[in-house]
């Protein structure tokens, strides 16, 4: 909640519901009208009774009563709308840091995450998992490559992860211009990724999601090029590795058959556990596999914690501390004598 800000002699000032703000003058009004109120009937009563036994009939044969009343309530309205508004004043400035690991995100976007082995696909279940993950990130820089036949930046190294999100919905097998698995080439590209960040004491690591299903047998060599530059590789497989059909959609995402060889055989795509297994020894990583329905990426959190922090950002901010209370206390005193003091009652004549 950011609200609305403003410098008030020399102090930062904060309001954070400002609605009510605009509503205390309401309160003000409500006072008059009481006060007012009050006065008239006064003034009707006072009408009704002759001007000499006036002090006998009327206690206090005025309207100064019932006046205070509306002015307390009046005020009391105003100062308890005021404190609602949650008024803050920044007393003092302090450096922010914020610390995290760098870390790009490898997502596989070929014709082959289009298997329903995973629900609703692989790619959809993919895509699901990574906004969970990006979602219990604290600080940390992530970005995104996205490959099939070659890879490129989907989303630069940011702590904005709300963009990151928006990119990552971009993600879509139908929109790659060259199709097939390069795993090697995702790997160089995040590697650049994180050498060009310039952030040497944050641990760098690159999170591949994949089927595995590498076609050009060069990914354990780009994997120990990363281990040496210290970068660690987690792979989270995605598929079954039974066999699964690719299906071929149209512009509108419909099905309209599956992927055949040339000889006209269904195409199976199967995922590559062990290869991406041994990916990951050879990149100081993990293999991440979930369990039912899950895929594993969310596994990496623990992981995340374990890696080394370095200072991604410093910045002065204004600390704000909580003023309502200086309205609110005021506004319950004069609420509460508001309602103690009466409007003065007509006395009873006493026989002779």
């Amino acid at each position: 909640m950011s609200g609305i800000q403003t410098t008030l002699l020399g102090q930062h000032v904060r309001v954070l519901y400002p609605l009510f703000l605009v509503l205390a003058p309401l309160g003000l009004a409500a006072g008059v009208v009481a006060a007012l109120r009050a006065w008239q009937r006064q003034q009707r009563l006072a009408a009704l009774v002759p001007r000499a036994r006036l002090g006998q009939v009327l206690q206090g044969a005025g309207s100064a009563q019932g006046v205070a009343k509306g002015a307390l309530l009046g005020l009391g309205l105003f100062f308890l709308l005021v404190a609602a508004a949650a008024p803050q004043c920044g007393e003092r400035t302090e450096l922010v840091k914020r610390t995290g690991i760098d870390l790009v995100i490898a997502i596989d976007a070929s014709n082959s995450m289009l298997a329903r082995d995973v629900k609703p696909s692989r790619i959809e279940r993919a895509k699901l998992e990574v906004t969970a993950l990006l979602e219990r990130l604290k600080g940390d820089r992530v970005g995104l490559v996205v490959f099939a036949g070659e890879s490129f930046i989907q989303c630069p190294l940011t702590t904005d992860y709300s963009a990151a999100r928006l990119f990552l919905r971009a993600v879509e097998p139908m929109s790659m211009a060259t199709q097939g698995t390069a795993i090697a080439d995702a790997l160089y590209e995040a590697k650049g990724v994180l050498e060009g960040g310039g952030r040497g004491d944050a641990a760098k690591a690159v999170l591949l999601i994949t089927d595995g299903e590498d076609q050009r047998g060069d990914a354990l060599q780009a994997a120990s090029a990363l281990a040496d530059a210290g970068i660690r590789i987690f792979a989270v497989p995605v598929g079954g590795s039974e066999g699964e059909p690719i299906p071929l959609l149209d512009r509108n995402g419909n099905l309209t058959g599956y992927k055949k060889d040339k000889e006209g055989r269904t195409v199976l795509t199967r995922t590559d556990v062990a290869g991406l297994g041994e990916l990951t020894a050879r990149g100081n990583g993990l293999l991440l596999q979930g369990s039912g329905a899950e895929l594993g990426v969310l596994k990496f959190v623990p992981e995340l914690e374990k890696m080394q922090k370095g200072e991604l950002e410093s910045r002065l901010s204004v600390q704000y501390d909580d003023r309502y209370a200086w309205f609110a206390w005021p506004a319950f005193v004069l609420l509460f004598a508001a309602a103690a003091l009466g409007d003065g009652p007509l006395l009873r004549r006493r026989p002779a």
